[in-house]
């Protein structure tokens, strides 16, 4: 399998970390256990030892109409997907024009802005292990029980294209920080946000090191000047302290953290009792 240098403090959205090995697939066959894949990175804070890494190779990054159907490859970019679809006057993918990621990211935390989101038009995915349909799929807000790579997915093909909705999802992304972030750092409580509940708890702005948490918009965790992993993943626990000590909500990480020590069922990021 050939493998590719990735330095996450160039291509993450966060622009740090540091430079990993990635291995590049080409097809399923050897496909390693324990890897963990990648995309664009736009929802992923690296740690100093993350798991083995592995990302789709451009032989993934396609459009078509077949059958009725429209099809994507998992290495498609959100940004072309929008474009073809505006192209070709079709209907549903306005919000991916402000939403970054790789199609096969997209799918697998069920990405989207408020009620519009990629599985609402989802009709089946191929992987690695084999095809499923939708309703095979355990899904909800941010959130699948996809494990395996997306190599691509099927969705329903509605012509007319919505510019109207462009307009609102960009006015909806307005209140968002440029600075380098991986988007919303945790996921909203069910009836709250977490943008108002970090707020609450005083940490808007609040600055550790070179990261804070922004003074646009709290729930983004963005990287001011050099930030650290630990400058980050302190930030983080310190919201999820104060805002449980608080609320007795516990804010569950919507981005992804790549490091041995804050993954898997045991990780400290998952579980008051060990914060």
């Amino acid at each position: 399998m050939k493998t590719k240098n990735i330095n996450f403090s160039k291509f993450s959205s966060f622009k740090m970390g540091g430079s990993f090995d990635v291995e590049i697939i080409e097809s399923c066959l050897p496909l390693y256990a324990n890897h963990y894949i990648i995309g664009s990175c736009n929802n992923i804070l690296a740690g100093t030892e993350p798991p083995p890494l592995m990302m789709l190779s451009k032989k993934y990054d396609y459009i078509k109409i077949e059958n009725g159907l429209l099809k994507i490859g998992g290495a498609t970019p959100s940004g072309k997907i929008a474009s073809f679809c505006k192209k070709h006057d079709i209907a549903n993918f306005e919000f991916l024009s402000h939403l970054p990621g790789k199609l096969g990211g997209l799918v697998k935390m069920n990405a989207g802005l408020k009620e519009y989101e990629i599985f609402n038009n989802l009709i089946s995915i191929c992987t690695c292990q084999g095809n499923l349909k939708k309703e095979e799929i355990d899904f909800g807000y941010r959130f699948t029980n996809i494990n395996t790579p997306i190599l691509e997915a099927s969705f329903t093909l509605t012509y007319g294209f919505n510019n109207d909705r462009v307009t609102l999802f960009k006015k909806m992304r307005s209140n968002q920080p440029s600075t380098p972030s991986a988007g919303s750092c945790f996921k909203n409580p069910k009836s709250d946000y977490a943008g108002r509940l970090i707020e609450a708890v005083g940490l808007k702005g609040f600055r550790v090191g070179g990261m804070e948490f922004s003074r646009e918009h709290a729930n983004f965790l963005v990287n001011i000047n050099n930030g650290t992993f630990d400058d980050a993943i302190f930030l983080i626990q310190e919201a999820q302290k104060r805002v449980f000590g608080e609320f007795t909500i516990w804010l569950e990480c919507e981005i992804v953290v790549l490091d041995k020590k804050f993954m898997g069922k045991d990780s400290p990021l998952l579980n008051p009792n060990t914060n």
